[in-house]
């Protein structure tokens, strides 16, 4: 292992939490700073260029594949690597934050992979980023348990050979970490603190295990920021001694431009790639962020009405399998965000009817495998994949040659017959308000009215109702979606929990501030990037 000597990091703002100085050892803190000063200046770059590109789609409310790219989309030749073992079959994968319960839960749950969420499922609190970083490497040491203070329930890891696959995701090239600075008191990337700690302390730990440092990359938006990722993993891989191809990355497909350049990215980190992920909440927020100005024809309808079988959304997922698999790498498909009742077993039956029927269509399209919210629904989404899979792996040899994709299909947002209406705008404020009360206390993945949910839906619910404002969408009743609405229906809410819940709990919780947070970046003229940014600088 090289010992280059960074200028070291401070941490700063920040209370002592237990065992963190197994985290933040000397030796880890110096290679975080080394991925720092090598790659956050590129970052910065590609940030800038995230919205040069938004203003160039402003001015032609249009996209396309890369030109300058054609000759990789059309060489048959290339192939991502093999996959490892460990991730060759990954029919279920459950999501969730790396708290202590949730990880001996999602490790036992029977599925295949977990993704072990550092992003839009947890809240970066600093406690949450360090500890969590704490109980991956215990829960590979076998040395993590819980017992839960409120009914007594404990919990402990099943045999080795039971336990999920381990997929961590980092956080998103935008936000940054506040409590680790430079010695010039910029700020990391939460991406390279996420990604170096976990790496630096497990990846040979992990081989050890027959398994490896394995990634899922959030909010990707061009192959050029593919490429760092792509170019990290192998300065990463020589700094810490492991070989090279040890790490294997799956991307998110979450956004729009990310959409048009799938092949690019899997050529880019064709020697550490893993597969795509096609998600829901996020790529609609990617459009409505990126066409907000393009006029009735990009106004979608209520989020709920846009289901995975809609044409545009058709047109994503086939070509994500199409292009996974000529590729020879995994296709995963989206969540099932269902929370089962312990109480209603009939909003249970009709719940999981419609799991099983979009996993049905997920395995039925070609995709290897999917995402469960919830340890319930990991043997429906298995049974569906199981009936299509049998004994083989994946079906990484279907290879959709049927698929054809135009450009235009990927926005072609006005082949929905659906329009805005006034309920959906009552739900993505009672959601938006609800979710981010919940983010502010230090919680990502919230169960909200029976569905987990996380910050993409947060992202989605708010981006709706700045559309609607901003589009002068009318509801079929002839009210104006305004911003004077929104606030008439944000009291409401925000009256109607305090009622749900009492004086005491309301003035325990940060509901006025939520409130508050949701009408700003819902309101503002100028569009907040992303809601998690505001929100940040009020996370303690």
């Amino acid at each position: 292992m090289s010992a280059p000597a960074p200028s070291p990091l401070a941490i700063v703002d920040a209370e002592p939490l237990p065992r963190q100085e197994e985290v933040l050892t000397p030796a880890a803190l110096a290679f975080v700073a080394e991925l720092h000063r090598r790659f956050t200046p590129r970052r910065d770059e590609l940030l800038a260029r995230r919205a040069e590109r938004r203003t160039e789609i402003a001015r032609t409310s249009t996209l396309d594949f890369l030109p300058e790219t054609a000759a990789i989309r059309a060489d048959d030749s290339w192939k991502v690597a093999p996959a490892p073992a460990a991730l060759n079959d990954r029919r279920v994968e459950i999501t969730g934050p790396t708290d202590r319960k949730m990880t001996i839960n999602a490790l036992n749950s029977g599925a295949k992979v977990w993704l072990a969420d550092f992003e839009d499922a947890s809240a970066p609190t600093w406690e949450n980023v360090i500890l969590g970083q704490l109980n991956m490497t215990d829960a590979y040491e076998r040395r993590i348990d819980f017992t839960d203070e409120r009914t007594g329930k404990s919990y402990a890891l099943k045999d080795a050979g039971e336990l999920a696959t381990v997929v961590m995701r980092p956080r998103g090239w935008h936000l940054n970490e506040r409590h680790l600075t430079d010695a010039d008191g910029a700020p990391v990337p939460g991406a390279l603190v996420d990604f170096g700690l976990y790496f630096f302390h497990n990846a040979q730990r992990l081989i050890d295990l027959g398994k490896g440092p394995y990634f899922y990359l959030p909010k990707t938006e061009s192959h050029l920021e593919a490429r760092l990722w792509n170019e990290i993993f192998v300065f990463a891989q020589d700094y810490v001694g492991v070989p090279q191809g040890t790490v294997r990355a799956t991307v998110l497909i979450e956004t729009i431009t990310a959409a048009y350049e799938m092949e690019e990215i899997l050529y880019e980190l064709r020697d550490h790639a893993s597969g795509l992920n096609a998600g829901r909440w996020d790529y609609l927020f990617s459009i409505v962020k990126n066409f907000r100005d393009g006029g009735q024809k990009f106004v979608l309808p209520d989020r709920n009405l846009v289901t995975m079988t809609a044409p545009f959304m058709r047109a994503y997922t086939e070509l994500l399998v199409r292009t996974c698999h000529k590729r020879g790498a995994h296709a995963i498909g989206g969540m099932a965000a269902f929370i089962p009742s312990r109480k209603d077993a009939e909003v249970n039956k009709v719940a999981f009817e419609k799991v099983r029927a979009d996993k049905d269509r997920e395995a039925g399209d070609g995709f290897d495998g999917s995402w469960v919210a919830h340890p319930d629904l990991v043997p429906i989404a298995l049974e569906s994949f199981d009936k299509v899979l049998g004994d083989r792996p994946n079906q990484k040899d279907r290879l959709r040659e049927d698929v054809s994709v135009a450009a235009g299909d990927l926005i072609a947002i006005d082949s929905l017959d659906a329009k805005p209406t006034y309920d959906g705008l009552v739900n993505a404020v009672q959601v938006g308000i609800r979710y981010i009360e919940a983010w502010l206390r230090g919680l990502g993945a919230v169960a909200i009215f029976n569905l987990m949910e996380d910050a993409a839906t947060a992202e989605i619910s708010r981006s709706q109702i700045w559309q609607w404002i901003n589009a002068g969408v009318v509801f079929a009743d002839g009210t104006p979606a305004t911003a004077d609405l929104a606030r008439e229906v944000a009291a409401a809410e925000l009256a109607a929990i305090r009622a749900e819940i009492g004086e005491e709990a309301f003035a325990a919780g940060k509901w006025q501030q939520a409130h508050d947070l949701l009408l700003q970046v819902s309101l503002d003229a100028d569009y907040a990037d992303f809601l998690t940014l505001p929100a940040y600088e009020q996370l303690r």
